[in-house]
């Protein structure tokens, strides 16, 4: 796998769920540690993100073995910006044109 530190992937697990995290450190060749990992979720106005392990320090980073991991891709903004607002609290402009 070949993924970047600092940015915000989209990780379909081996098991079907779907995730979102920030990339903090490629430990190893079959590990990498991210934080704020949320799950895709159905929710009654659609698609939600939901914590991905309850019970687990949200301060702490989350190792993820990179076998369980049958694809991934960066998120798309509008998702990551829903995610970052999720994760932190702060609320991303949205990107517009000004037009004069």
């Amino acid at each position: 796998m070949t993924l970047e530190v600092g940015k915000v992937y989209t990780l379909k697990m081996n098991s079907g769920e779907e995730m979102i995290a920030k990339v903090t450190k490629l430990v190893t060749d079959t590990t990498v540690e991210v934080e704020n990992p949320v799950s895709v979720a159905p929710g009654p106005k659609g698609m939600g993100l939901v914590p991905s392990m309850f019970t687990a320090d949200p301060d702490l980073s989350v190792t993820i073995n990179t076998s369980s991991v049958a694809m991934y891709c960066q998120t798309d903004d509008s998702v990551k910006m829903k995610y970052i607002e999720a994760t932190t609290g702060i609320q991303v402009p949205e990107k517009k044109l000004i037009l004069g």
